[in-house]
């Protein structure tokens, strides 16, 4: 099976399994289009720093085409690559974003992680679904303070995966990073 791509080419609908990769450029390489864009632009700010843990995103928009994500914790930082193509009309064919966003883990001040569990007719249990989030201290963008309703929002970072969309492994993967950054979050920075 295979969704239309940008530019006219094929993209496959179903990605290659990242989660059997412990180290990031393995994994950015089996699983992203562009693993050379996502590793130069981590590169420049990791700079040596060991990479503790991570997790990467990957989709087919069909009026965009891909959008991909990885994001790292270093213990102190979580960097957050994204690149996505540019839709039609708003650039050349075959062009895309490249963006970075550095995060000091100092600012998440809650990790939040959802499971949904099924069992089977003997009774196992297994997680069919998971959902992450991490509470910034820094503020959502929001409308005009005569729009917002409620207040203003912190922003947060979310991330999810379902057998369907990324599998049992790449789930396993999610929660081992939600509780890494769980695991520094409010301890001091050395």
């Amino acid at each position: 099976m295979k969704r239309p791509g940008f530019g006219g080419g094929d993209l496959p609908a179903v990605f290659p399994d990242w989660s059997p990769y412990q180290d990031l450029e393995s994994a950015a390489r089996a699983y992203l289009r562009d693993p050379d864009v996502a590793l130069e632009a981590l590169g420049g700010v990791l700079r040596g720093a060991s990479v503790l843990g991570f997790t990467l995103e990957r989709f087919v928009n069909e009026v965009n085409g891909v959008w991909q994500e990885v994001v790292v914790c270093d213990g102190s930082r979580l960097i957050l690559w994204h690149g996505e193509d540019v839709p039609p009309g708003e650039g050349p064919p075959g062009s895309m974003t490249s963006s970075l966003r550095v995060v000091p883990v100092s600012t998440v001040t809650e990790v939040g992680c959802r499971r949904r569990l099924t069992r089977d007719e003997g009774g196992a249990v297994r997680v069919d679904s998971i959902d992450v989030y991490l509470l910034l201290t820094s503020l959502d963008e929001a409308p005009p303070v005569e729009e917002v309703v409620g207040g203003p929002r912190h922003d947060a970072l979310r991330f999810g995966k379902t057998i369907d969309d990324g599998g049992a492994g790449q789930i396993a993967r999610l929660e081992e990073f939600a509780r890494l950054v769980a695991s520094v979050v409010g301890r001091p920075m050395l």
